[in-house]
């Protein structure tokens, strides 16, 4: 009941007011069954546009870290987002692709969208990268189609570090449902896995237009983080007067 008032009471009808998302290609989208929803991830506005915009709930995997914040502010914000339809996935050790996996055939187990964004992390740069294959593993696994998805103007909107967004031209645009019947019971063999996130991510590049970059997100961040520490540590110090 909080996610229908959120949607059309009290965010929903903020966020289109203030953004005033172009819709492009929304009769993609399934109007029941079972489904994915893939798309790129350049903004924590994100998580909040696509879901306005569509007809029906949709609920996200989203990092567990959102769920979990000490105090009063972290009660809330878990309470947030819990109630704005994302399900906490621990995206730490071994067994968090497999937990993320089964939460969201549990989601498609029950007729319902599921909303992933297969790099696993925002876009720090606004470029896409490669997709990771758990998207793939559900589609196989529930048999359901995958819609890609472009979110376009978010990252100008509010860029990694900016807690308020500007007002910014949106766009969120749906392609058509992709099918992968033909890979049926093929779901544990990795070369498919990876063909069928390799698809659904071109068709992602293809709706957004962005400059794609075939490796993970937080891989390179990961490098990036290290250069920098490593340029800190080896720049000059002044000496102290």
């Amino acid at each position: 009941m909080f996610y229908n008032l959120l949607k059309y009471v009290l965010l929903g009808p903020l966020l289109r007011l203030a953004f005033r998302p172009r819709i492009e290609g929304l009769e993609h989208v399934p109007s029941s069954g079972a489904a994915i929803v893939a798309g790129n991830h350049l903004s924590f506005s994100d998580h909040f546009l696509m879901p306005a915009v569509l007809k029906r709930r949709i609920t996200f995997l989203a990092k567990a870290e959102y769920f979990t914040g000490p105090g009063l502010k972290g009660r809330l914000t878990a309470f947030f987002f819990h109630s704005a339809g994302q399900i906490p996935v621990d995206r730490s050790g071994k067994e968090a692709g497999q937990a993320a996996i089964r939460e969201g055939l549990g989601v498609l187990g029950k007729g319902e969208l599921l909303g992933i964004y297969p790099e696993g992390t925002r876009s720090h740069d606004g470029r896409l990268y490669k997709g990771k294959v758990g998207v793939a593993a559900m589609a196989l696994k529930a048999g359901v189609p995958v819609v890609p998805c472009a979110m376009i103007g978010t990252f100008e909107a509010q860029p990694p570090g900016r807690k308020i967004p500007r007002v910014h031209p949106v766009v969120i645009r749906f392609g058509e449902p992709l099918d992968f019947s033909r890979y049926a019971g093929m779901e544990n063999e990795k070369a498919i896995l990876r063909a069928v996130t390799d698809e659904i991510m071109y068709a992602i590049l293809s709706l957004s237009g962005q400059e794609y970059v075939d490796r993970y997100a937080a891989d390179v961040k990961a490098a990036e983080a290290g250069r920098e520490a490593e340029e800190k540590r080896r720049a000059p110090r002044m000496p102290r007067r």
